[in-house]
């Protein structure tokens, strides 16, 4: 996850973690994109 945005150079202005969820906070403009680029990334 973290490649894929970084490869958009989307920036992650927050990153949280549990047990069973990884959550970031991008500029709400960059949330499309940040969303297609993770679905690319894990299912080409």
């Amino acid at each position: 996850m973290f490649e894929a945005l970084y490869e958009k150079n989307i920036n992650m202005h927050m990153v949280t973690t549990s047990e069973i969820k990884i959550s970031v906070l991008v500029d709400i403009e960059e949330a499309n994109l940040a969303v297609s680029a993770i679905y690319k990334k894990f299912f080409k």
